[in-house]
């Protein structure tokens, strides 16, 4: 296996990446060293053309071609990162590229291979697919496949960031973290450090949704997956690559498996340091530097943590700050049963005190008990969170932790209520204000005990006002006092008794 490692560290120190890809900072992060007492390098693969280290292997595979090959062109299947690569590189060297990607790609990714001046085929709805289409065009136009990781070249390629990490960081090094799908990265840069310098440590991570190394590792053999999670995309792979685990098996120090929640918790770390958005996969390597430092409770040591790439939807973003907190233990999701009778609100927000309330869901269904679905701040953790369910649980609150429970935090959070027949003189408002610690337990106070709370919704948006929606009953006879209360309650206020969204789904 030396001679394997040294083979590879020669191939990679002649491989002919820069003139498509460009030498990209190791960064220190300053906010993440802080927390982990460590200090925390990011090598910035996010900043490269394409926003990913892919170019690099696709660019050393293409200049092995011959002069006939590249007349005839290449091909690749890919839904991402690695069919831009191909793309990029191929327009620099004049080589016609068709990529074939599944119907079911976003545009903005189709759009991103266009852009480059490559034929897109779309076809299929997985990738599989895709690549048995490409394989059948490869025979068809002779065309030269272009591997997104299973090939020597390829590896080499990837290989180059272990170089620059070794020269832009000449010191000490405890570990450098790889994220790992098909494990082309991850060989190159463990094959070029393990050869250069044996003492740094190598840790590869893996989403918990496709962790193929891993089950490798477990196996002593390459195993294919029954499936695979999409979320971090980028190294969504039912099995490692073959010449990837050649390496990998003997080589690497440790394989950390990290969950989506831990991920979104690593963009948010990256783009508080950098102000980037990493994407998934990218984000893998700080999820793992965190739990490995939690679990060793080491410090003082430096880490190098790849940020692999930043090509991410803007629209998932929205699930990545949902579930950022959650990753990072700052937030717990609680569903209690209480006594539906005017004033049960403000008795349970009393025992949750003075944190951050994120969200809080509830619809009268019975006239004795109300489910209550609530997202709780958090700042000591698991700790907390157990003394707080403690604390209900003694003041004879049944009450869930639904804090991983993947269901209730993709769904049931915004399924919470509906309509009901048992609610008369119900009126809807929508009310703001200042949002600060405590600010949704000092509104119940002033609602008070007068009128009964039937629908309550509100989430946290990390904005300078709080938005609660609300259903108050309201007797015909009260009117005029509750028009008094709103008067002097201070917070701006609309009524939605006639929105016809609230006649549609919840009266």
């Amino acid at each position: 296996m030396p001679d394997l490692l040294e083979q590879y560290a020669k191939k990679t120190l002649n491989s002919r990446v820069y003139a498509v890809a460009k030498e990209t900072p190791l960064e220190i992060a300053p906010n993440l060293s802080a927390r982990l007492n460590n200090r925390i390098f990011l090598k910035r693969e996010d900043l490269q053309p394409v926003f990913s280290f892919k170019l690099r292997g696709a660019y050393n595979k293409m200049t092995t071609l011959s002069e006939e090959e590249r007349k005839l062109g290449v091909i690749t299947a890919s839904a991402g990162n690695h069919a831009q690569g191909v793309a990029l590189a191929a327009k620099r060297m004049g080589i016609p590229a068709l990529i074939v990607m599944p119907k079911t790609t976003p545009q903005i990714k189709v759009d991103a291979v266009l852009s480059w001046d490559a034929e897109v085929v779309l076809h299929g709805n997985a990738y599989d697919d895709a690549y048995e289409h490409a394989m059948k065009l490869v025979a068809e136009r002779k065309l030269s496949f272009i591997p997104p990781y299973d090939d020597p070249d390829v590896i080499a390629g990837q290989g180059t960031v272990g170089v620059e990490i070794l020269k832009q960081h000449p010191g000490p090094i405890e570990a450098v973290f790889i994220p790992v799908g098909g494990g082309g990265l991850a060989a190159g840069v463990t094959a070029f450090i393990k050869h250069t310098r044996p003492d740094v440590k190598i840790i590869a991570v893996e989403p918990d949704e496709s962790p193929c190394l891993y089950e490798a590792m477990q196996a002593h053999e390459r195993v294919i997956l029954d499936q695979v999670g999409i979320f971090a995309d980028g190294v969504a792979v039912r099995q490692i690559g073959k010449e990837p685990f050649k390496i990998l098996e003997h080589h690497i120090d440790d394989v950390i498996v990290v969950s989506t929640d831990e991920i979104c918790a690593a963009i948010k770390d990256i783009f508080d340091d950098t102000r980037v958005i990493a994407e998934p996969a990218g984000a893998l390597t700080v999820a793992g530097v965190k739990k490995y430092v939690a679990s060793t409770g080491i410090s003082g040591r430096d880490f190098v943590a790849i940020v692999s790439g930043a090509n991410i939807n803007f629209d998932r973003l929205r699930h990545v700050a949902e579930r950022a907190e959650l990753g990072e233990h700052r937030e717990a999701l609680l569903c209690a049963t209480i006594a539906e009778q005017p004033g049960s609100f403000r008795q349970f927000c009393d025992l949750i005190g003075m944190r951050g309330i994120t969200e809080f869901n509830y619809r009268y269904s019975d006239a004795k008990e109300a489910h209550v679905f609530a997202g709780v701040q958090l700042s000591g953790g698991e700790e907390e969170k157990d003394a707080l369910l403690s604390k209900l649980k003694q003041h004879n609150y049944p009450v869930v932790d639904l804090t991983d429970n993947e269901m209730a935090k993709i769904h049931i959070r915004y399924m919470v209520g509906g309509r009901t027949d048992l609610v008369n003189n119900e009126r809807l408002f929508r009310f703001e204000f200042p949002e600060r610690p405590g600010a949704l337990l000092r509104f119940l106070k002033h609602i008070g005990g007068r009128w009964n709370i039937s629908l309550f919704h509100y989430r946290n948006h990390g904005s300078a006002y709080g938005r609660v929606l609300v259903g108050i009953q309201v007797p015909a006879a009260d009117e005029t006092a509750f028009q008094s209360f709103l008067d002097c309650l201070g917070y701006h206020y609309h009524e939605e008794t006639d929105n016809p969204a609230y006649k549609l789904f919840l009266r």
